[in-house]
C-alpha cells in the first residue's frame, strides 16, 4: 500500500495524470438536428472526447477551462459526407496515374485529402471505392497517426466485367487479364458472395456495388444495368449476413430498379430516375445519394479540351444538366435524402457547396444539414455517438459564421472545427 502511495506521489509530481481537459463552447446559434429546431444562446461542455452538459444561455467559464466564443457562428454536430474518394482528385492525367504511381503515393495524397476534408468541417466520410488504400487510412487515423475524418471504408468496390470499376477498363489486351472476386470482379452468384467475404476479410465497413455504367470509366455505356438480379441478391444477402451497409452507384434507371428490389440500401448519383423508381426507393425504404455537385463538375471539366478521353466526354457532358433536376423531383415525391458528393471527381474540400445545389433544387436548408448529420449517421448505425450534439455524443463539432438557414453558401465557411474533443480548426 505504501509503494502504491508513492507510485502516485510521484505521478503527480511529475504532471502524469489523466484528467480530461474541460472546454466551454459559448454558442450564439446552436442547431438541434434531431427536434429540428435552431436555437439561441447555449453553452457546450466538452470533457476529454465528450459532450458532458448542454445548457441554455451563456455559463460562466471556470478559471482552468478552455474557452471558445462562437457567439457569432451557428454551432452544428460535424458533417458526414456519404460519397468520397480520398485516393484520387481530379486531374487532366488522372488516367494516366494507375500506371505511374505506387500505393504509397496514393496513401500520401489520401493522408493530405483526409486533412483538408476534416478541415472542411466533414467529421465523418464514406469512402465508397478505391484500391484499399482508403481502409489503409481509416486506420491510421483511427491510431492517431495522420489527420482525417472518421472514414467508414468500401475499400475496392465490386463491378462485373467491363463495367464501371473493372479496374482493367481501358488496358490493352496484354495488361487486362481476367480480375476476379478479390481484385473486385464477379460474373456470377458464386462470385458476388466471394467478393463480399474477400472485403470483410479486408476489414471494409460498406460494401459499394457498380449497378450501372458510369461517366468516368473507359467504356462507352454510361447507363445500362451491370448485374442480374441473382447476383445482386447474392451480395445484398453476404453483406446482411456480415452486417454491411451496401451501397450502389447507379444512374440508369433499369439497374437502380434491380439494385432497389434486390435490397441495397443507398443508391449513388440516380441521375435517370424515373417516378416509378422513386416510388420504389420509399416502397423499400432506400436513400438517394446524389452528389450534384460531381455531375456539375464533370460537365464544366468535360468544356476543356483533352481533359477527359474522348469516350468519357459526351456521359460528362449529359449528366450535368440532368442531376440537379432530378434531386428536385426526388425531394418533391418524398424519397429519403441522405448528403453525399462524390468528392474527389472534384476537389476535396469542396463538398459544402452540395448544400446550396440542395437548398436551390427545393430542399430547406434545416433539411440539407439534417441530411448530412443525424439521417446520415442513422444509415451507418452510429447515431448513438455520432450525428447530433447530445450529452454523452462524441464531441464532433463545427460552426460557420452567421446563420446557415438564411444562408447556405455559409456552409462553405466553415470556421471551427472539433472531433473527438480535440480542435482542428480554431475560430
Amino acid at each position: 500500500m505504501k509503494f502504491l502511495l508513492k507510485v502516485c506521489s510521484v505521478f503527480l509530481f511529475f504532471g502524469i495524470t489523466t484528467f480530461a481537459q474541460t472546454t466551454y463552447i459559448h454558442a450564439g446559434h446552436f442547431i438541434d438536428v434531431e427536434k429540428g429546431k435552431l436555437l439561441k444562446e447555449h453553452t457546450i461542455i466538452v470533457e476529454g472526447t465528450s459532450i458532458k452538459r448542454i445548457k441554455k444561455g451563456y455559463t460562466k467559464i471556470p478559471s482552468k477551462a478552455n474557452y471558445i466564443d462562437l457567439k457569432s457562428s451557428t454551432v452544428m454536430p460535424g458533417l458526414f459526407d456519404m460519397h468520397v474518394h480520398l485516393e484520387t482528385e481530379t486531374s487532366k492525367n488522372g488516367y494516366i496515374k494507375r500506371f505511374t504511381e505506387n500505393d504509397a503515393d496514393v496513401a500520401f495524397k489520401a493522408v493530405k485529402h483526409a486533412k483538408i476534408t476534416l478541415e472542411a468541417g466533414f467529421t465523418s466520410v464514406r469512402d465508397l471505392g478505391g484500391s484499399g488504400v482508403n481502409t489503409s487510412l481509416r486506420d491510421a487515423i483511427n491510431k492517431g497517426y495522420v489527420i482525417g475524418p472518421h472514414v467508414y471504408s468500401a475499400g475496392k468496390s465490386i463491378a462485373t466485367t467491363g463495367g464501371h470499376a473493372d479496374p482493367t477498363n481501358g488496358y490493352r489486351k496484354e495488361l487486362m487479364g481476367n480480375p476476379g472476386p478479390k481484385q473486385g470482379v464477379i460474373n456470377s452468384p458464386e462470385d458476388a458472395r466471394k467478393a463480399v467475404r474477400q472485403r470483410y476479410k479486408n476489414g471494409v465497413d460498406v460494401i459499394k456495388i457498380t449497378a450501372t455504367g458510369g461517366v468516368l470509366s473507359l467504356a462507352k455505356n454510361g447507363q445500362n444495368p451491370q448485374f442480374f438480379n441473382d447476383e445482386l441478391q447474392a451480395i445484398v444477402q453476404t453483406a446482411n449476413d456480415y452486417g454491411f451497409l451496401t451501397a450502389a452507384h447507379a444512374h440508369g434507371d433499369n439497374g437502380m430498379q434491380r439494385a432497389i428490389k434486390a435490397g441495397i440500401k443507398t443508391i449513388e448519383h440516380g441521375t435517370y430516375m424515373s417516378e416509378e423508381t422513386m416510388q420504389l426507393m420509399k416502397q423499400y425504404d432506400a436513400y438517394l445519394v446524389l452528389t450534384i455537385t460531381a455531375g456539375k463538375s464533370v460537365a464544366e471539366l468535360a468544356e476543356i479540351p483533352n481533359y477527359y478521353p474522348e469516350v468519357v466526354v459526351p456521359k460528362a457532358k449529359a449528366v450535368g444538366p440532368q442531376i440537379q433536376g432530378t434531386f428536385a423531383k426526388a425531394y418533391k415525391n418524398g424519397v429519403n435524402i441522405a448528403f453525399g458528393t462524390d468528392a474527389g471527381v472534384f476537389k476535396h474540400g469542396d463538398n459544402a457547396k452540395e448544400f446550396t445545389y440542395m437548398v436551390e433544387a427545393g430542399m430547406p436548408a434545416l433539411e440539407a444539414i439534417q441530411s448530412a448529420t443525424i439521417i446520415a449517421a442513422k444509415l451507418l448505425k452510429v447515431h448513438s455517438q455520432l450525428g447530433s450534439l447530445t450529452e454523452g455524443k462524441q464531441a464532433d463539432i463545427i460552426a460557420v459564421p452567421g446563420n446557415p438557414l438564411k444562408n447556405i453558401s455559409l456552409m462553405e465557411k466553415v470556421n471551427f472545427v472539433m472531433k473527438g474533443g480535440k480542435v482542428y480548426v480554431k475560430p
